[in-house]
């Protein structure tokens, strides 16, 4: 590097120096030059994005791309598809895959089922305060994690864990599994994506990255094959049929955000089928790639996606009342039931206990209040011992001085009941799931049983899919004698939607078929 202790030259010294500096080669300025160019290069480099990095070296070979894929416009006979990056927990990745099926019916596009990712694997940021991922940031993010699941046998789709059946048979949406569309459309070789070999071959890692760069939508539209979604929370709320397209929202950030985080976002209601349907410039696209497509109301608004309705179209909504409840696979649900009318065999109380996680870890007093009171109630309403489903994050040995501790050691007044994720019921259900592969029985377009069955025979679960929130919520959904949820919780929620709907009194299901 540089040596900033060395001595400058005084430049009345100079003169004395010409035959000194006479002898210096001519490149010595230019070389000097150099240096200190790849100097400033190599730290502005350090400090750019992985994604960004991408996006540049990217600009340089759109046209390369579009060769490299030729088929992304020939193969699907037509078809055209919705892809979408989810994010987050469970219920909220659940939430994102009904808004995607209704993006797809108004668009007429063809939904790409993306997995179930981990946990908070790949985070969105705040809406209201206007500090997200862009979806760019977002689509690599959640392309990386699915490859990651691929390769470590832990690939569980959504449409394996959640019954689309009815909205498929009804040919109100279309749907294709993510393998399978992205080993057709980017030509993968199946077998050794779904490989957890070490040695990885080079061609491989190239395609993947390719593959990911296009679909992800880094360098934008790419002629036909693509047309990336780059408006989020913080421009744009969607709407169908719903007000003056382009109008502004209600809800936008106020003057001391705007100032401490020196934001000049303006959010506008955008209607989703004028921007991105026919006669757009999304339209011609094999592939419209959107980033996350969560949302939730805010302040009279949403934050996102606001079609509540569609009156003037009736399809769509037929689709709105469908999908407010998606229930789970009969393997799921059938388990639940048999839980409830088959162990706990009486009536009881669904305890949602969420204590650890997030913002919850600190509002254990209230969490309890709300139980405590519930089964006071109950004790002076009926006989005993009240009967308890507790569906908690708190492991039981953590439970010793909380009040979940006192319950349990009370058995006179109360029956606790609860599943763990190494309960034989629970592993038998999860390889039940495995053997199904709901997820793969969608009725394809030509040439697609292949890709089907390449992915069945080289894709399989190494590792059982974790399934015990889906039962514990079933169980919760039967809770005759009532249910006491977290506040706030988003699982919470779903449950509610179950018992609303009647998940329990439904008689027990065949595992479905397409």
């Amino acid at each position: 590097m540089f040596n900033l202790n060395r001595t400058i030259a005084n430049p009345k010294l100079w003169n004395k120096r010409n035959s000194q500096q006479s002898r210096r080669s001519p490149l010595f300025f230019p070389s000097i030059f150099l240096i200190s160019l790849c100097f400033f290069f190599f730290l502005t480099y350090t400090s750019i994005p992985n994604y960004m990095i991408f996006s540049t070296s990217l600009k340089t070979v759109n046209v390369a791309l579009t060769h490299q894929y030729p088929h992304c416009e020939t193969r699907f006979h037509g078809e055209k598809f919705l892809w979408y990056a989810p994010h987050s927990g469970f219920s909220n990745q659940l939430s994102e895959f009904k808004n995607a099926i209704l993006m797809a019916s108004i668009l007429n596009r063809t939904l790409i089922v993306s997995p179930i990712l981990d946990h908070h694997a790949v985070a969105l940021g705040s809406c209201p305060k206007f500090r997200v991922q862009s979806p760019k940031e977002i689509r690599i993010s959640v392309w990386d994690h699915i490859i990651e699941l691929l390769r470590s046998g832990r690939y569980v789709s959504m449409a394996d864990i959640i019954d689309i059946s009815s909205l498929l048979s009804s040919s109100l949406v279309r749907a294709i599994d993510f393998r399978v569309f992205v080993s057709l459309w980017c030509d993968l070789n199946v077998d050794l994506v779904c490989s957890n070999g070490l040695n990885v071959p080079p061609s491989l890692v190239e395609s993947l990255k390719q593959c990911g760069f296009l679909l992800s939508g880094i360098d934008g539209n790419i002629n036909q094959c693509l047309y990336a979604v780059d408006e989020d929370c913080r421009t744009t709320v969607w709407t169908y049929q719903n007000g003056v397209d382009g109008m502004l929202d209600s809800f936008q950030p106020n003057e001391q955000l705007m100032k401490r985080k020196k934001i000049s976002y303006v959010r506008r209601r955008r209607d989703v089928y004028k921007t991105l349907g026919p006669g757009s410039k999304a339209e011609p696209a094999t592939v419209l790639a959107f980033g996350s497509l969560f949302t939730a109301p805010y302040k009279g608004s949403e934050l996102y996606i606001d079609i509540q309705n569609a009156s003037a179209d009736p399809r769509i909504n037929a689709l709105i009342n469908k999908i407010e409840f998606l229930p789970f696979a009969p393997e799921i649900v059938n388990l639940g039931k048999q839980f409830a009318s088959q162990t706990i065999k009486a009536p009881f109380l669904c305890a949602q206990l969420r204590l650890l996680d997030g913002q919850f870890k600190n509002h254990w007093k209230a969490t309890f209040l709300g139980l405590r009171q519930k089964l006071d109630s109950l004790r002076q309403a009926g006989s005993q011992p009240i009967h308890i489903f507790v569906m908690t994050d708190l492991p039981r040995g953590n439970w010793t001085g909380s009040y979940l501790g006192d319950l349990a050691m009370d058995s006179a007044n109360f029956k606790l009941y609860f599943l763990g994720e190494n309960d034989l019921l629970v592993m038998n259900t999860a390889k039940k799931l495995a053997l199904a592969r709901h997820g793969l029985r969608f009725k394809s377009f030509p040439g697609s049983m292949d890709a089907v069955a390449k992915v069945e025979k080289h894709c399989s679960l190494d590792i059982l899919p974790d399934v015990l929130l889906y039962i514990e919520e079933t169980i919760c959904s039967c809770a005759s004698l009532g249910f006491v949820r977290t506040t706030g919780s988003t699982i919470a929620q779903s449950i509610e939607v179950m018992r609303k709907f009647g998940l329990c009194s439904s008689p027990i299901r065949t595992a479905f078929a397409l």
